[in-house]
Protein backbone atom coordinates (compact mmCIF):
# COMPACT_ATOMS: atom_id res chain seq x y z
CA UNK A 1 0.00 0.00 0.00
CA UNK A 2 2.88 2.55 0.73
CA UNK A 3 4.50 2.18 -2.60
CA UNK A 4 1.42 2.27 -4.36
CA UNK A 5 0.45 5.56 -2.58
CA UNK A 6 4.02 6.76 -3.15
CA UNK A 7 3.52 5.77 -6.98
CA UNK A 8 0.19 7.88 -7.30
CA UNK A 9 1.45 10.95 -5.69
CA UNK A 10 4.59 10.82 -7.72
CA UNK A 11 2.28 10.54 -11.13
CA UNK A 12 -0.11 13.67 -9.89
CA UNK A 13 0.37 16.12 -12.33
CA UNK A 14 2.29 18.82 -10.65
CA UNK A 15 -0.05 22.40 -11.39
CA UNK A 16 1.00 25.03 -13.42
CA UNK A 17 1.95 28.14 -12.33
CA UNK A 18 3.76 31.16 -13.81
CA UNK A 19 5.86 33.40 -10.75
CA UNK A 20 6.10 36.73 -11.94
CA UNK A 21 7.86 39.82 -9.81
CA UNK A 22 6.77 43.76 -10.24
CA UNK A 23 8.36 47.05 -9.06
CA UNK A 24 6.67 50.09 -7.75
CA UNK A 25 8.09 53.26 -6.55
CA UNK A 26 6.22 56.41 -5.28
CA UNK A 27 8.42 59.68 -3.85
CA UNK A 28 7.78 62.00 -1.16
CA UNK A 29 9.23 65.25 -0.48
CA UNK A 30 11.68 65.01 3.00
CA UNK A 31 10.03 66.05 6.21
CA UNK A 32 13.24 65.32 7.92
CA UNK A 33 17.34 65.49 7.97
CA UNK A 34 19.51 63.86 9.89
CA UNK A 35 22.94 65.88 10.39
CA UNK A 36 25.87 64.15 11.75
CA UNK A 37 29.12 65.48 13.08
CA UNK A 38 31.63 65.94 15.53
CA UNK A 39 33.82 67.78 18.02
CA UNK A 40 36.92 66.95 18.03
CA UNK A 41 39.74 68.07 20.17
CA UNK A 42 43.41 68.01 21.11
CA UNK A 43 45.25 68.65 24.13
CA UNK A 44 48.63 67.74 25.81
CA UNK A 45 46.86 65.54 27.82
CA UNK A 46 43.45 63.35 28.01
CA UNK A 47 42.11 65.24 30.82
CA UNK A 48 42.34 68.37 29.05
CA UNK A 49 41.47 67.44 25.60
CA UNK A 50 38.40 65.56 27.18
CA UNK A 51 37.31 69.08 29.09
CA UNK A 52 37.51 71.02 26.31
CA UNK A 53 35.74 68.59 24.01
CA UNK A 54 33.30 68.65 26.79
CA UNK A 55 32.62 72.37 27.05
CA UNK A 56 32.63 72.73 23.34
CA UNK A 57 30.10 70.28 22.77
CA UNK A 58 27.97 71.25 25.49
CA UNK A 59 27.68 74.98 24.33
CA UNK A 60 26.52 73.24 20.81
CA UNK A 61 23.94 71.28 22.73
CA UNK A 62 22.20 74.48 24.70
CA UNK A 63 22.59 75.96 21.09
CA UNK A 64 20.35 73.68 19.64
CA UNK A 65 17.32 72.87 22.46
CA UNK A 66 17.50 76.90 22.35
CA UNK A 67 16.32 76.14 18.65
CA UNK A 68 13.73 74.04 19.69
CA UNK A 69 15.78 70.76 18.76
CA UNK A 70 13.88 68.01 21.67
CA UNK A 71 15.78 65.73 23.62
CA UNK A 72 15.15 62.87 21.50
CA UNK A 73 16.34 64.02 18.14
CA UNK A 74 19.32 64.69 19.95
CA UNK A 75 21.91 61.84 20.71
CA UNK A 76 25.72 61.51 21.26
CA UNK A 77 28.17 58.25 19.92
CA UNK A 78 31.28 57.37 18.39
CA UNK A 79 33.10 58.74 21.93
CA UNK A 80 36.68 57.77 22.18
CA UNK A 81 40.05 59.01 23.50
CA UNK A 82 43.31 58.13 21.69
CA UNK A 83 46.60 59.13 21.83
CA UNK A 84 48.41 61.10 19.75
CA UNK A 85 52.46 59.95 18.93
CA UNK A 86 55.36 61.09 17.43
CA UNK A 87 57.45 58.44 15.49
CA UNK A 88 60.97 58.59 16.10
CA UNK A 89 63.80 57.83 13.52
CA UNK A 90 65.97 54.62 14.77
CA UNK A 91 68.75 55.29 16.41
CA UNK A 92 72.22 53.43 15.44
CA UNK A 93 69.52 50.70 13.38
CA UNK A 94 67.86 50.07 16.94
CA UNK A 95 64.11 50.67 16.85
CA UNK A 96 62.76 53.60 19.16
CA UNK A 97 58.88 53.27 20.40
CA UNK A 98 56.89 56.16 19.36
CA UNK A 99 56.31 58.54 22.01
CA UNK A 100 53.27 60.15 22.85
CA UNK A 101 52.80 63.90 22.76
CA UNK A 102 49.66 64.48 23.21
CA UNK A 103 45.70 63.47 23.25
CA UNK A 104 42.64 63.74 21.04
CA UNK A 105 39.10 63.03 22.14
CA UNK A 106 36.51 62.85 19.44
CA UNK A 107 32.88 62.99 20.40
CA UNK A 108 30.52 62.45 17.35
CA UNK A 109 26.64 64.16 17.64
CA UNK A 110 23.36 62.97 15.46
CA UNK A 111 20.75 65.70 15.30
CA UNK A 112 17.09 65.06 13.49
CA UNK A 113 15.74 68.80 12.10
CA UNK A 114 12.33 68.13 11.97
CA UNK A 115 12.20 71.87 11.02
CA UNK A 116 14.37 72.06 7.49
CA UNK A 117 14.16 75.80 6.99
CA UNK A 118 16.14 76.13 10.54
CA UNK A 119 18.71 73.39 8.88
CA UNK A 120 21.51 76.16 7.69
CA UNK A 121 20.91 78.61 10.92
CA UNK A 122 21.71 75.10 12.83
CA UNK A 123 24.92 74.09 10.75
CA UNK A 124 25.74 77.37 10.82
CA UNK A 125 25.69 77.63 14.71
CA UNK A 126 26.91 74.42 15.56
CA UNK A 127 30.26 75.03 13.62
CA UNK A 128 30.96 78.39 14.98
CA UNK A 129 30.33 76.70 18.99
CA UNK A 130 32.95 73.80 18.13
CA UNK A 131 31.44 70.86 15.44
CA UNK A 132 34.67 70.64 13.50
CA UNK A 133 34.62 67.50 11.87
CA UNK A 134 31.81 65.41 10.15
CA UNK A 135 28.82 67.54 8.82
CA UNK A 136 26.95 64.90 6.62
CA UNK A 137 23.00 65.54 5.91
CA UNK A 138 20.70 62.84 4.99
CA UNK A 139 16.96 63.67 4.10
CA UNK A 140 14.45 60.89 5.54
CA UNK A 141 10.81 61.05 5.98
CA UNK A 142 9.36 60.88 9.94
CA UNK A 143 6.05 58.93 8.50
CA UNK A 144 6.30 57.47 4.99
CA UNK A 145 3.54 54.67 5.55
CA UNK A 146 1.40 56.49 3.02
CA UNK A 147 4.03 56.61 0.40
CA UNK A 148 5.14 52.99 0.74
CA UNK A 149 1.50 51.51 0.57
CA UNK A 150 0.91 53.32 -3.00
CA UNK A 151 4.77 51.94 -3.56
CA UNK A 152 3.43 48.59 -2.70
CA UNK A 153 0.30 49.04 -4.79
CA UNK A 154 2.03 50.22 -7.72
CA UNK A 155 4.56 47.19 -7.14
CA UNK A 156 1.32 44.78 -7.15
CA UNK A 157 -0.24 45.87 -10.56
CA UNK A 158 3.14 46.35 -12.14
CA UNK A 159 3.69 42.08 -11.64
CA UNK A 160 -0.10 41.65 -12.61
CA UNK A 161 0.60 43.13 -16.14
CA UNK A 162 4.03 40.96 -16.60
CA UNK A 163 2.28 38.04 -15.91
CA UNK A 164 -0.77 38.92 -18.20
CA UNK A 165 1.77 39.57 -21.11
CA UNK A 166 3.40 36.60 -20.38
CA UNK A 167 0.22 34.31 -20.26
CA UNK A 168 -0.84 35.55 -23.67
CA UNK A 169 2.15 35.02 -25.03
CA UNK A 170 2.05 31.71 -24.27
CA UNK A 171 -1.05 31.33 -24.98
CA UNK A 172 -2.57 30.54 -21.61
CA UNK A 173 -4.90 32.26 -18.96
CA UNK A 174 -4.32 33.10 -15.49
CA UNK A 175 -5.42 31.59 -12.83
CA UNK A 176 -6.07 32.23 -8.48
CA UNK A 177 -3.02 33.88 -7.32
CA UNK A 178 -1.49 30.98 -4.89
CA UNK A 179 1.35 33.23 -3.46
CA UNK A 180 2.42 36.76 -2.89
CA UNK A 181 5.85 37.62 -0.95
CA UNK A 182 7.20 41.46 -0.34
CA UNK A 183 11.17 42.77 -0.04
CA UNK A 184 11.38 45.03 2.71
CA UNK A 185 10.35 48.35 1.49
CA UNK A 186 13.22 50.64 0.84
CA UNK A 187 14.13 54.03 0.48
CA UNK A 188 16.41 54.58 -2.71
CA UNK A 189 19.57 55.79 -1.51
CA UNK A 190 20.26 59.40 -1.39
CA UNK A 191 23.39 61.41 -1.90
CA UNK A 192 24.93 62.52 1.49
CA UNK A 193 25.53 66.23 1.40
CA UNK A 194 28.89 66.74 2.80
CA UNK A 195 29.14 70.22 4.61
CA UNK A 196 32.81 71.66 4.95
CA UNK A 197 33.44 72.22 8.84
CA UNK A 198 34.69 75.51 8.06
CA UNK A 199 35.32 78.57 10.97
CA UNK A 200 32.14 80.06 9.65
CA UNK A 201 29.23 79.48 7.56
CA UNK A 202 26.83 81.05 5.82
CA UNK A 203 23.36 80.26 7.55
CA UNK A 204 21.30 81.14 3.99
CA UNK A 205 23.22 78.32 2.21
CA UNK A 206 20.86 76.80 -0.01
CA UNK A 207 20.29 73.43 0.84
CA UNK A 208 18.34 71.20 -1.86
CA UNK A 209 16.42 68.31 -0.21
CA UNK A 210 14.66 66.73 -3.70
CA UNK A 211 12.55 64.08 -3.14
CA UNK A 212 13.29 60.47 -1.58
CA UNK A 213 11.66 57.72 -3.44
CA UNK A 214 10.52 54.13 -2.01
CA UNK A 215 10.76 51.35 -3.79
CA UNK A 216 8.76 47.95 -3.15
CA UNK A 217 9.31 44.56 -4.65
CA UNK A 218 6.72 41.62 -4.62
CA UNK A 219 6.35 38.39 -6.08
CA UNK A 220 3.75 36.52 -7.26
CA UNK A 221 3.11 33.03 -7.91
CA UNK A 222 -0.41 32.27 -10.43
CA UNK A 223 -1.51 29.47 -11.20
CA UNK A 224 -2.70 28.70 -14.93
CA UNK A 225 -5.43 27.59 -16.51
CA UNK A 226 -4.97 25.83 -19.91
Amino acid sequence: MGASAAFAQASTPREAVINVSGEGQAAIVPDMAILSFSVVKQADTAAAALDANSKALAEVLKALKADKIDDKDLQTSNFSIQPLYKQVEPKDGVYVAPEIIGYQVSNGLTVRVRDLAKLGGIMDTSVKLGINQGGDISFTNDKPDATVEEARKAAVANAVEKAKTLAAAAGVKLGRIIEINENMPRPMAQPMVRAAMMKEMDAGVPIAAGENTYTVTVNLTFALEQ
